[in-house]
């Protein structure tokens, strides 16, 4: 607090008993009721001192957010896809052109599900290098199961990735793990579905209609940023492409205003559904840089996420873009209609 000139036109008696009343107010947190009851006057009294006490510049507020978070641009985005949340991080400095996702994404991830958990939820996990680093930066979670969402990138690395994530998400919140020790995709159809009801991947799967926070990846249809993209073989690539896939999450494919393309491939993809994904209460993206910015507006637009942790690189591309109508997240609107 501090008194500029214009607070002097305040008599030294209202000046000091201003201080003093914005000082328990502002600093030591008591009410208006409180206050009043100390100086002998109405809550009325107290809340038209604490008004001209701002007034008259005796007390200042600055809003103060940690330099790495953009707490305009954050707000700003999340008005302007009608996200529930949106926290945008500073790019690195000297960001690549060929970058992943920024690892200071993952860890202001881990913080912000330490907000968005309850005790006794249901928190799901997809496969994605953001979300490996969300899990590994988590440090406080209250006691609730953690399930697996999709299957893994290669079987053989499940100890370094979703699995592993899974396991440490529950080790910190000291609930339940249900990990899926399979291929996110398969040959054939025919496989995935022998896959789905396995015993351990058949329990995993029962907890896909009680999730109730999922942290997801988004990945560009190109080499390196899309886990599916690099699965597939160049005939398959090719095909995927030519319907128009602009953007991948969990094994879904999208095309640039939102719309689901390449359904077909689901049926080969150890991975929660759409339909699924859409009736979480609360699915968390974790994706920037870039060149990811065109795909996470185009799975923004999915209505299958409902907030976001971006960076600024995104973001500004976010702010600027109109190549398609917006859908406010909140309403889980569905572009095919479906």
């Amino acid at each position: 607090m501090s008194a500029g000139r214009s607070a002097l036109r305040m008599g030294p008696a209202e000046l000091v008993q201003a201080a003093a009343m914005a000082r328990r107010f502002y600093l030591e947190g008591k009410s208006k009721i409180q206050i009043a009851e100390e100086f002998g006057v109405s809550r009325f009294k107290v809340a038209r001192v604490l008004e001209t006490a701002l007034e008259r510049d005796l007390v200042r507020i600055e809003i103060r957010v940690p330099a790495e978070l953009d707490a305009e641009r954050s707000d700003a985005l999340r008005a302007r896809y009608g996200l529930r949340h949106a926290v945008v991080v500073e790019s690195p400095a000297e960001e690549q052109d060929d970058a992943a996702d920024p690892e200071n994404l993952g860890e202001v991830a881990a913080d912000l599900l330490g907000e968005l958990v309850n005790e006794g939820d249901v928190l799901g996990l997809a496969w994605g290098r953001s979300t490996i680093h969300m899990a590994a930066a988590l440090d406080r979670l209250p006691p609730c199961t953690v399930v697996q969402l999709t299957g893994v990138y290669d079987a053989g690395t499940a100890e370094r990735g979703s699995v592993e994530a899974v396991r440490r998400a529950a080790q910190v919140s000291g609930g339940e793990a249900h990990p899926i020790y399979a291929p996110m995709l398969l040959p054939d159809p025919a496989t995935a579905a022998a896959l789905r009801h396995q015993t351990g991947i058949a329990r995993a799967f029962e907890y896909f209609d009680k999730v109730t926070v999922a942290a997801v990846s988004i990945g560009s249809w190109e080499p390196g940023i899309s886990t599916v993209h690099d699965m597939l073989s160049d005939e398959e690539r090719g095909h995927y492409a030519s319907l128009g896939v602009a953007a991948e999450m969990s094994a879904h494919l999208f095309d640039a205003d939102g719309r689901r393309v390449g359904r077909d491939l689901g049926e080969r993809c150890i991975t929660v559904e759409a339909d699924r994904l859409r009736r979480i209460p609360e699915v968390v993206a974790i994706a920037g840089g870039q060149r990811k910015a065109a795909a996470i507006g185009a799975v923004l637009r999915s209505g299958l996420v409902t907030s976001l942790v971006t960076d600024t690189a995104a973001a500004d591309y976010l702010l600027t873009e109109s190549t398609a109508p917006l859908r406010p997240a909140l309403e889980r609107a569905d572009p095919d209609g479906d």
